[in-house]
């Protein structure tokens, strides 16, 4: 088990290899949460996540040997970011095994630190397994991500500087995957502040941890915006911290985690991953638990795909009402079109984008169907753009 004391001899040892990230009040966040929001922008990082602290860590303290024979590593991205670039920094040659369907960012810019880079299996359960058997055969050191005192020790180094630079708060809140970050900020929370409440947060289809803590079955699986947190092996050292010290881990949608993805983006000017938006998709999952509360949230990962970024961002507008997507029937004849677009234009709504169908989906050959993505400014907007077609058309929503 580790202890506050080896938090702090990881800060001095990583001190100048790893950033001091900033720890700042956020402002919008606060007036939509009625929270008092503290984002500790992790995602700053070098390699865009916190995960260099355990693996600078790590790495410092491997013996000669194990420097001479390299090291190894399994990721679903970010371990294998900061493992391949402190072992770049200290002389090492690095090995990284992902899962095949990693985001082609992270596996790029996990082999532009000079890692020769594995892909394989489905789950990280399978990636880890074969990362084992490659260590075995090649006699390479195995850093493993988040089950190991000395990546514990240095991941906790996070929470010593929250509560530096903000020593009052009241909750803490981190994303957790196999419990590294989690574990460490707890070691340091129960030294230093008894009393600040230590959560974690998993994602429904990957909540391993909570189903462990409530004593049920581990069953986990299926597609997940959070993948860098799509763990089913857990860290039992975390885990016994956990138990130890009684944390809580709660579990949040994958609506939830794309809602703060989008919000990190529009209210604090913020790119982050689904993982590293985990921690403030609790606040929003749970709001009347925090509410009033000076709550410090991680964001621990900003390695995402553009794509998904972007497919994120215009699925949170559609729930929010600040998209409309509708099909407008209408009669097949001069002036129809520019009726609908007038409508839509007077109330200030902008059409993005149009299609017009005539032969074969409109139910008769004197209609027409205009399938048609307008922009609004709120939902609000939305319903009264909406019922000013309808007064004249028949619509319906896709």
């Amino acid at each position: 088990m580790i202890t506050l004391q080896d938090v702090q001899d990881a800060a001095k040892r990583i001190e100048g290899a790893v950033l001091r990230s900033p720890f700042l009040r956020a402002d919008g966040l606060s007036r939509l949460t009625g929270a008092e929001i503290y984002l500790k922008y992790d995602h700053l990082q070098a390699t865009g996540a916190f995960k260099e602290r355990g693996a600078a860590n790590r790495i410092a303290l491997l013996t000669e040997a194990e420097r001479k024979a390299g090291v190894i590593a399994m990721s679903a991205g970010n371990h294998a970011q900061a493992v391949a670039r402190h072992a770049k920094l200290a002389g090492i040659k690095a090995t990284i095994v992902m899962p095949v369907h990693t985001p082609s960012t992270k596996v790029t810019r996990t082999a532009s630190w000079g890692a020769k880079v594995v892909l394989y299996g489905e789950t990280l359960a399978e990636t880890a397994a074969h990362a084992h058997e490659l260590a075995d055969k090649d006699g390479l050191f195995f850093l493993h991500p988040y089950d190991d005192p000395a990546v514990i020790a240095g991941q906790g180094t996070m929470a010593l500087e929250m509560l530096q630079d903000v020593p009052d708060l009241d909750v803490l809140i981190a994303a957790t995957g196999g419990g590294g970050l989690l574990a460490g900020c707890t070691v340091v929370a129960r030294a230093l502040r008894p009393e600040l409440e230590v959560l974690g947060v998993e994602v429904e289809n990957y909540s391993a941890f909570a189903q462990t803590l409530s004593g049920k079955e581990i069953k986990v699986g299926g597609p997940t915006v959070a993948e860098g947190i799509a763990v089913r092996d857990i860290g039992q050292n975390p885990l016994e911290i956990f138990r130890n010290q009684h944390i809580e881990v709660v579990v949040v949608s994958e609506h939830e985690v794309e809602r703060a993805v989008a919000m990190l983006v529009e209210s604090a000017k913020q790119v982050t991953e689904g993982a590293g938006a985990a921690a403030l998709a609790a606040v929003l999952a749970y709001p009347e638990r925090f509410r009033g509360k000076k709550v410090g949230v991680t964001i621990s990962g900003a390695n995402i795909d553009s794509r998904i970024l972007a497919n994120t961002l215009m699925r949170n507008l559609l729930r929010d009402g600040r998209l409309l997507r509708v099909v407008v029937e209408m009669p097949d004849r001069p002036g129809m079109l520019a009726e609908v677009a007038s409508r839509i234009g007077a109330l200030g709504g902008n059409i993005i984008e149009v299609s017009h169908h005539r032969l074969f989906s409109s139910p008769s050959v004197q209609d027409a169907q205009l399938e048609v993505m307008i922009e609004a400014r709120d939902a609000m907007h939305g319903a009264a753009i909406e019922a000013s077609l309808a007064e004249v058309f028949t619509l319906r929503r896709i």
